[in-house]
């Protein structure tokens, strides 16, 4: 009986869900909004810091419940002494951590910044993804409204860095001490409540997505999302979800309307003194030039971690744009933060007041790009040497050795060589500006040819009797001396679009 051997069954490549692969020139924007985002916040005086992607859960907040795993919305895994690690699911909490770690050698307050990688073990949707990209500011160590107002000009000022227009964006700012006290007066004090509080804040964090009536249904029994999936609400009832619900109302009127609002109908002790910390911002900012276009007072922002103590912000888009299918698209919230004056504080056993800002670089970068303020086209590729000889490759990789000690992008072509007409395709597909060609003749005549990619490509669309057709095809296709090879492509690259 003959038995035909199996053929070994294929791997299927396939991402997970809520993650990206990411182009050259998606990560050459991201290095442009970096820099950007970093000049702009060493000029309020922060410097950068560092810390690694994984923690120990409990450093993370993340405590451990009875059952064999961390709380669900993080990535967790055992070490192999029994301690269990997660990936870091902001860059707050690391940054409390190495805080408290070097505390005596920090010079406080402490004003640093950071961006890297977050993970979050949540269900992904549009626009919901399980890894992405924040940058945050922070100053630890000061109590000063000065400092909670600081973060609110800094985030207006980095919005306008990216090429946001005034008026195209708003910082809004509310305080947690206000919603603390509603929350006091509907019997959700104490630690016992703690989890229903926390389910309370992200329902109130969803408004600007869900609408009133979507986060009533949270704020109650729970909602059926469109696709089927049940989300368990807080449970309160329909006296409780009216007074949460009205204590965090779009704003109307002027700053100093709003908190005077507020003043009338917060609630003694914590909320009388969350509106005065307020007060104190918004005269701040305006001091400093800051107008209510730019920095607002807007009790529906909450934020939807727990840790925030005091007055939090958040920065909304409040462009209109249509995606690539035509749809309408509202980008909402793109960065937040807030004073988080209990993180340190677990690992000093002292008071040590923090509060920062963070930009989601990720979703501020889909925004960017489609609004037309980001340059997503692909950055211009190196310099492509082809190989028109293969039993000459030192010579050609001696040119390329050429071109990269002048400071020029190049490579050598390292496929095979037989068809010249791939060499050219391959360069094209690189976004090479231009390629470097030395044939047997060109040798001989101690020349090389340099070919204009982008110029080629032009002149294939135009009509050939036109006078710059003629002008261009001189340029398209040029034979230098080859001590000439760095000064001919460089005017090249010079020709091209940067």
């Amino acid at each position: 009986m003959n038995h035909t051997p199996r053929k070994p069954q294929k791997l299927k490549a396939r991402r997970p869900r809520g993650l990206e692969d990411r182009s050259a020139a998606e990560i050459a924007a991201t290095r442009r909004m970096v820099e950007t985002i970093s000049a702009q916040f060493e000029l309020f005086g922060f410097e950068p810091v560092e810390t690694p992607a994984i923690e120990y859960t409990d450093a993370l907040g993340k405590f451990l419940p009875d059952q064999d795993r961390p709380n669900e919305g993080v990535f967790s895994f055992k070490d192999d002494d029994e301690q269990w690690l997660s990936l870091r699911y902001d860059l707050t909490a690391p940054l409390a951590r190495y805080v408290a770690e070097h505390f005596d050698a920090l010079a406080k307050p402490y004003r640093s910044y950071r961006y890297g990688w977050v993970f979050r073990n949540e269900k992904p949707g549009p626009g919901r993804f399980r890894q992405f990209m924040q940058f945050d500011a922070d100053t630890v160590g000061s109590s000063s409204p000065a400092a909670d107002a600081e973060m609110c000009m800094l985030a207006a000022d980095t919005m306008e860095a990216l090429g946001i227009p005034r008026g195209s964006y708003v910082v809004k700012i509310n305080n947690r001490k206000v919603l603390d006290g509603v929350l006091e007066s509907i019997g959700l004090a104490g630690a016992e409540n703690a989890g229903r509080r926390l389910t309370v804040l992200r329902a109130i964090d969803k408004l600007d997505r869900l609408g009133p009536d979507g986060v009533r249904q949270l704020l109650g029994e729970g909602r059926k999302d469109e696709s089927g999936d049940f989300t368990k609400g807080a449970g309160l009832d329909a006296a409780a979800c009216a007074r949460v619900l009205a204590a965090t109302a779009a704003p109307t009127g002027t700053n100093e309307t709003m908190l005077t609002q507020l003043m009338l109908t917060a609630m003694p002790g914590a909320g009388q003194e969350g509106i005065s910390e307020l007060f104190r911002i918004a005269e701040l900012t305006k001091s400093a030039g800051y107008t209510e276009d730019r920095i607002r007072i807007d009790p529906s922002v909450v934020r939807g971690l727990e840790y925030y103590t005091g007055p939090v912000y958040e920065v909304e888009l409040l462009l209109d744009t249509k995606d690539d299918k035509g749809r309408p698209v509202r980008f909402g919230s793109v960065g937040g933060g807030g004073r988080y004056d209990g993180l340190v504080s677990r690992f000093r056993g002292e008071a040590v007041p923090a509060t920062g800002f963070s930009i989601g670089v990720s979703r501020l970068q889909a925004a960017l790009t489609l609004i037309g303020t980001l340059d997503s086209a692909p950055a211009p590729g190196p310099v492509v040497v082809t190989v028109f000889d293969r039993e000459r490759l030192a010579d050609y990789q001696r040119m390329v050795a050429v071109l990269r000690n002048a400071g020029i992008r190049a490579e050598l072509y390292l496929g095979n060589p037989k068809n010249f007409g791939n060499q050219l395709k391959y360069a094209d597909k690189r976004h090479a500006p231009c390629v470097v060609i030395q044939g047997g003749d060109e040798k001989a005549r101690g020349e090389v040819l340099i070919k204009d990619l982008r110029l080629g490509a032009a002149l294939a669309a135009m009509e050939k009797d036109r006078d710059d057709y003629l002008r261009m095809q001189t340029q398209a296709q040029v034979s230098v001396p080859e001590a000439e090879l760095v000064a001919a492509v460089r005017a090249v690259l010079a020709r091209a679009p940067r």
